[in-house]
């Protein structure tokens, strides 16, 4: 028991610091320079009576910017605020009036114990919240308040605490399942590298054998078979670069990718899908082929699973000079990308993986959404 409690401890205090910490933007900008009005109107009008006012106040606009880097830095906020409420302690200490007053505005103070526990590393979380429970435990015991207030007061950090926690534990669920639908992409490649690779070989294994054969009688023959086991080798290469140390699973590829696309026509139930193809891509090959399926029929299904009233999606695939195009758009009201799942994710994993990009989002307000997808074509293609 003890021993799966150190480990517990061990794991909780070497946790690195949240990598989706950003840094501040235009709307907490905004959130301070609000909140210090709304101090200074409750200091001059609000609360005239408040022991020490202008102090507190002076106290409050000195910790306050900090909370611009809580996400970054939120051991420096932390520690600002402490050294700012221990100065107004020892300050008002040596007089004999009251201790200074809490604004109610300081209830954004809150988000000091959220942030460490949402965005610190383990130890700095550890450190941060341990000197913030005592610089407000002692401003607390400095203060007449009765001890239900001590108990709420209390009760109401633990909350800020525990809420960060938990959203901290659910990015970092979210950031795992993203990772493992990237590391399936990687596998689906790998696997329809594998076919590819053993459909190339298989012709060098038949070519060699027939060149072989006939060297004595026919070497023109001879050289032509040893220039497609060139052209099959070259191809191979290719594909092979592609998807160079990715891991293979046991789902079985699809044989012909861009006739599954077309499978992908219907006239319902549902909205109706129609597909169109151009007819130059004969020489696709098959990666950027099971590419394309893979992300038209995810597409699909996150038009029919997602978007609401959707009576027809589209999905056209073209060729341009240097990459293929696939635009899967739908008329439906609402984002076809919203929800849970991941998806949109693992469609901008795969398209990444063979050197394109995906776009995905809404062509107008309450007006569908479109899925583009541009992969290029094959060196020396």
């Amino acid at each position: 028991m003890l021993t799966r409690v150190r480990s517990m401890v061990l794991s909780v205090w070497r946790l690195p610091a949240a990598p989706d910490a950003r840094p501040p933007g235009g709307l907490d900008y905004a959130f301070v320079a609000v909140v210090a009005a709304l101090a200074v109107v409750e200091v001059a009008v609000l609360r005239t009576d408040l022991p020490y006012r202008w102090l507190s106040l002076a106290g409050f606009l000195a910790w306050l910017p900090t909370l611009l880097v809580r996400r970054t830095m939120p051991l420096l906020t932390v520690s600002v605020f402490a050294a700012v409420v221990m100065a107004l302690l020892v300050v008002t200490s040596t007089t004999a009036g009251p201790a200074p007053g809490d604004l109610n505005t300081a209830v954004v103070g809150l988000l000091i114990p959220y942030s460490l526990t949402r965005w610190a590393s383990g130890a700095g979380a550890a450190e941060g919240l341990t000197l913030f429970f005592v610089v407000a435990s002692t401003s607390l015991a400095s203060q007449d308040v009765s001890t239900a207030d001590r108990i709420g007061g209390t009760a109401v950090v633990v909350a800020a605490v525990a809420l960060g926690a938990a959203v901290r534990a659910r990015a970092m669920l979210r950031t795992r399942q993203l990772d493992d639908v990237r590391q399936q992409e990687r596998e689906r490649l790998a696997r329809d590298l594998h076919d590819t690779v053993a459909h190339h070989l298989t012709a060098i294994a038949i070519s060699a054998q027939a060149g072989l054969a006939v060297a004595d009688r026919e070497p023109d023959a001879a050289t032509d078979a040893l220039r497609r086991i060139d052209e099959e080798a070259t191809r191979t290469l290719a594909e092979t670069r592609k998807v160079l140390r990715m891991l293979r699973t046991d789902d079985e590829p699809p044989v012909q990718p861009l006739d599954d696309l077309l499978g992908l026509a219907s006239d319902g139930p549902g909205p109706v899908v129609t597909v169109d193809v151009d007819v130059h891509l004969d020489d696709l090959t098959p990666t950027v082929a099971a590419a394309l399926q893979r992300i038209a029929q995810e597409a699909v299904a996150n038009a029919r699973r997602h978007a609401r009233d959707t009576t027809l999606v589209e999905v056209r695939v073209t060729r341009e000079r240097d990459c293929v195009t696939l635009a899967v758009t739908d008329d439906g009201r609402g984002s076809a990308g919203s929800g849970d799942g991941f998806g949109i994710a693992g469609m901008t994993e795969r398209a990444a993986l063979l050197g394109g990009r995906l776009e995905a989002g809404p062509l107008a307000p309450a007006a569908g959404w479109r899925v583009t997808a541009r992969l290029p074509l094959e060196e020396g293609r």
